[in-house]
């Protein structure tokens, strides 16, 4: 299940992108207009700094701006970032320790194949798709 943290930081991305042409946009017009609380978007977007995604200017409750074009990030990206692995189950997360019933595990193809459809879908939309 995508989260809260996930959810608001594509609203975010989505935002900024709206607002491209405006340069820095301020985290209050942008808790404004998504009706989201500033003091969580300060959480969001100092992870989105951190993955370098958005920058920042004035610090924090500051302004933001994208750092890519909107075509440039991947909405699986964003979320990644914000949510880590996407994975269904953990033995097909990228650190997980080898399973030892891999060879004989019924279920990992259909988990395999879930998994890979999840990443192929959200990899193949931008956020240019979401404007």
């Amino acid at each position: 299940m995508i989260s809260t943290k996930g959810r608001y930081a594509l609203r975010v991305m989505i935002d900024l992108a709206e607002h491209k042409e405006d340069g820095y946009v301020p985290l209050k017009d942008i808790a404004m207009r998504q009706e989201i609380s500033k003091k969580y978007l300060e959480i969001i977007v100092k992870e989105l700094v951190r993955a370098k995604m958005v920058s920042g200017h004035g610090g924090r409750g500051g302004s933001y701006v994208l750092c890519r074009e909107p075509e440039e990030y991947a909405v699986g990206e964003i979320l990644e970032w914000m949510e880590g692995s996407l994975a269904p189950v953990s033995c097909l997360t990228e650190d997980a320790p080898p399973c030892a019933r891999a060879e004989t595990c019924k279920t990992l193809p259909l988990w395999k194949e879930y998994n890979q459809m999840v990443h192929d879908f959200f990899y193949s939309k931008s956020l240019r798709d979401l404007l």
